[in-house]
Order: C-alpha cells, then sequence, then structure tokens
C-alpha cells in the first residue's frame, strides 16, 4: 500500500485523544470538493512513506500518543490496512478510521476483530443525489448504506459527517439524510474550504445561516445534529 503521508500529532482528528494521523494514498471516488486530490487521483504527486518506518515512529511515540487515525484517500482500499492496524493495536494505540463506507465487508472484518475503537464515515448527501456528489455516475449506494447501517447498530463509537458545499446541497438533502441516519450517535455538518487543491474549481461554502437551516432540518431526525469548522 502506499502510505502518502503522517501528521506526527493532532489533538483534533480522534476526539478527546492526542494521537497520529496517517493517510493512505487512492479512492474510489471522485468528489468535486475533495481537499487531497493530491492523495485521489492516479499519478498524483503524493509522497510515500514505508511501512516500516511508520512502525518505528509509533514505537518511539508509545505510551505518549493515544491513537492512530488512518484516513485517505480511502483507507479501506488497501488489503495491507488490516495488518498495520495489528501493529497499531499492538503497541497499545487506539485506532480510528475514516472511511467513505464504500467497503462494509472489510469495515465488519475490522470491528469483528477488534481492531478499530472509533470511525468517521463520510455522508456525502442523500441517497439519490449520491453519484452526482461523489462524482461517480451510476454509483450504487448499496454498500455505503451497509456500512451506515452497521455504524448505527452501535457497536463502537463512530460519527457520521458531511462536508457542505453550495453547489451540492440544500435543506432537502438534509432533511433526507435525517430520516436515513435517524438516531445516529454523532452527526456533524463540515464548512466546506477552498484548500486550493481541490478535483474542481469553482466550488462555495454556506453561509453560517445555511448551515444553521441545515442542522435544524438534520436535527428532526438526528438530535446530536451539530456544525463543526463553521
Amino acid at each position: 500500500m502506499k502510505i502518502a503521508g503522517l501528521q506526527k500529532l493532532t489533538l483534533l482528528d480522534y476526539p478527546g485523544k492526542t494521537a497520529c494521523t496517517v493517510f493512505t494514498a487512492g479512492c474510489n471516488f471522485r468528489c468535486p470538493f475533495c481537499q487531497n486530490a493530491d492523495l485521489v487521483l492516479p499519478g498524483s504527486a503524493a509522497g510515500e512513506i514505508k511501512s516500516e518506518d511508520l512502525v518505528s515512529f509509533w514505537k518511539k511515540r508509545a505510551g505518549l500518543l493515544d491513537g492512530v487515525c488512518f484516513t485517505g484517500g480511502e483507507p479501506l482500499l488497501h488489503p495491507e490496512i488490516e495488518g498495520l492496524m495489528e501493529r497499531a493495536k499492538e503497541l497499545g494505540y487506539l485506532v480510528k478510521l475514516d472511511t467513505n463506507g464504500s467497503s462494509p465487508e472489510i469495515l465488519e472484518k475490522l470491528m469483528r476483530k477488534g481492531l478499530l475503537d472509533y470511525v468517521a464515515m463520510d455522508i456525502k448527501n442523500c441517497v439519490e443525489k449520491y453519484p452526482e456528489t461523489i462524482g461517480v455516475p451510476q454509483y450504487d449506494v448499496g454498500p455505503v448504506k451497509e456500512s451506515a447501517s452497521m455504524l448505527l447498530e452501535g457497536k463502537l463509537p463512530y460519527e457520521f459527517r458531511t462536508t457542505v458545499v453550495k453547489e451540492f446541497h440544500n435543506r432537502e438533502d438534509f432533511e433526507k439524510i435525517g430520516e436515513w441516519l435517524c438516531g445516529a450517535q454523532q452527526y456533524f455538518l463540515q464548512g466546506f474550504v477552498d484548500s486550493g487543491n481541490l478535483i474542481q474549481k469553482g466550488l462555495h461554502a454556506c453561509t453560517r445561516e445555511e448551515m444553521e437551516e441545515f442542522r435544524s432540518a438534520a436535527k428532526k431526525r438526528i438530535p446530536c445534529t451539530e456544525l463543526r469548522g463553521v
């Protein structure tokens, strides 16, 4: 697998924990608003870190950091991710996974093996608008729905989150998401930020007022809906 980056310390990526963040390269989605285009697009200029160097770093930080966050790209595209998670757990780390939910069978396996302590799953939009929002026409949303249902069972801590973009989201979308994810533990609406490294240019953030409106729409069915980065 290609490990494209390592953030050696984060106080934000793992709620309530000090952690490092491991970035994997490659993704099966092409979300126009993705801020990590260098990690997603084939032939990108993203760097590479060897697995053994990553494990060596973990050994040095054991007892100083609480957890390891795996993000991307999409980490579950890489069969080797299981072995890396096993090494992190052996060294005493909590493991958090960021995922787009497209690989429910792998997610279920990692959960069953006790390799995950927290999952953050991106919810790109309501089901009807998923193919458009992820940039993959005719995409079958079935796997994403299966992953969401698995997390809704509450077998481990999780959050759902949506990056809100003016060109892709409206109030009705969040009413539908609320119906879909009714009763979720946590749901965050994240403000879009143009990193300058997007797959598609010309996209815009919503206003604070619009974000509050969307929060209100989702909150009818998901009481714990909150804003993040607004």
